[in-house]
């Protein structure tokens, strides 16, 4: 499976930090760091989290066995001896493919998914693959499993061929003239890509999110770059429901709870995260805002296990009401003061797990997406781009230190920013030929080459 079999723990883990690889799903996380654990399995996440985006159903179909050369080096890093690779079972291209590629080798498998929402959020993963669940305060390692993105493994296998991070493939879709999933070079601006679909739309009547159409972030300015962890745009008409409850004031969101949540708990029913049985309430939640009352938040556990996926705002509350966002404010507020998980043991899901899974094609329904589940046409060539800005903090952890100055020439995979090897963080490296253009606190330009 290895092309190098002889490659020692240490070494493997030395490239993958020297390349700057981190989660590509989202989060961040340096990867080197994760490869550092003990695990008896390996989880390839290509479930896609989140509606209308395809980049990793694309890989999977396009680079299958790089993927699987990647899954072989996590495995032998940690020390796993099975790999497990987990997607939807209508990803028919992808499943194909990978199906292929793991013909007759020991140890990896494949685990078929139906299509519900969130089935990529880590805890769940865990659960719909191994049976096991990952309480608060404890960590996937506990409990034997590394899950790693599908782009994520595919850096890996190319760390171990000293190919840094300098491009991120980014599904652009929504109302756009033709959705794409391309690959970009990291730093490369949300209009630029917008732009490549042949789209003509501008922030005077569209929107866009970054990320995903649940957990993504509003981007009012288009000039904002892409980094190692955008998945995906979801360009939307200003007017669109989504756009206005996403760019709803916290304010008014408050106002709103105050006065028009019922305390249904329709909302901590339908949590996938409470139905994994990990205390995650968010009626109560909007009891604790509506009444200006702390003591009513319930189990600070609960908080901080939300993950986010805002479920519970975009198909749960039948009154437009956001208690998603309002959890993930409480969740930082007390990640910010210092607050942390209790150790929780045996916890035990619902036993009605599965009848509570939200389909995909019913959520997208709800979320008035329906006609912007199409395909995106797959770009492996890098856009061409004149100019890039490469944010110092792309990752967890510690922001990295430019090594380059204004003026000076660099290629592309040159490292132009770097973090000290015993610190939490990842290195930058450049995405294209040029100059550097500009070095500020936060992030430095790289201005491409005239030909």
């Amino acid at each position: 499976m290895l092309t190098t079999p002889h490659l020692t723990k240490d070494e493997l883990i030395k490239r993958v930090r020297l390349a700057g690889v981190v989660g590509a799903g989202g989060a961040g996380f340096p990867t080197h760091v994760k490869l550092n654990a003990r695990a008896e399995v390996v989880i390839a996440n290509g479930a896609e989290c989140e509606p209308l985006l395809r980049v990793d159903q694309s890989l999977m179909e396009n680079a299958a066995d790089r993927l699987v050369l990647g899954m072989g080096y996590a495995m032998l890093s940690v020390g796993a001896t099975q790999g497990v690779i987990a997607t939807k079972k209508h990803y028919h291209g992808a499943v194909e493919a990978i199906s292929k590629a793991i013909q007759g080798l020991e140890g990896l498998s494949l685990h078929l998914m139906e299509s519900y929402y969130p089935a990529g959020d880590e805890k769940s993963l865990i659960h719909e693959v191994t049976g096991k669940v990952v309480p608060s305060a404890k960590l996937p390692a506990d409990y034997g499993c590394v899950v790693l993105n599908i782009g994520t493994l595919l850096g890996i296998a190319d760390a171990v061929e000293s190919k840094p991070v300098t491009d991120k493939m980014v599904t652009v879709c929504g109302d756009v003239r033709q959705p794409l999933t391309r690959l970009v070079p990291v730093g490369t601006s949300i209009r630029a890509l917008v732009k490549s679909t042949g789209s003509s739309v501008d922030e005077e009547t569209h929107c866009v999110i970054e990320g995903g159409p649940l957990m993504g972030k509003l981007r009012e300015n288009w000039d904002l770059p892409i980094t190692k962890t955008t998945g995906g745009l979801v360009v939307l008409p200003r007017n669109h429901p989504l756009i206005l409850k996403t760019g709803m004031a916290v304010e008014r969101q408050v106002k709103l709870a105050m006065a028009v949540c019922c305390q249904c708990n329709m909302c901590t029913i339908m949590c996938p995260r409470h139905a994994l049985g990990l205390g995650v309430e968010p009626h109560k939640a909007m009891r604790a805002i509506a009444n200006g009352n702390s003591a009513l938040l319930g189990d600070v556990n609960g908080v901080l296990a939300c993950c986010s996926c805002n479920l519970c705002t975009h198909y749960a509350c039948n009154f437009g009401l956001t208690p998603g966002t309002v959890m993930t404010n409480l969740k930082n507020a007390l990640q910010k003061a210092g607050v942390r998980p209790v150790k929780e043991e045996n916890v035990c899901p619902d036993p009605s797990l599965e009848t509570k899974r939200i389909p995909l094609s019913r959520l997208l329904a709800r979320m008035g997406l329906s006609k912007y589940n199409t395909p995106a046409l797959f770009v492996e060539e890098p856009l061409t781009v004149k100019e890039v800005e490469l944010p110092f903090s792309q990752h967890i952890g510690q922001p990295a230190k430019p090594v380059v100055k204004t003026g000076e020439r660099v290629r592309k995979g040159q490292l132009v920013a770097d973090v000290e090897e015993n610190k939490l963080g990842s290195p930058i490296h450049a995405s294209i030929d040029g100059v550097v253009n500009q070095v500020t606190q936060n992030a430095l330009t790289i201005r491409g080459q005239e030909e």
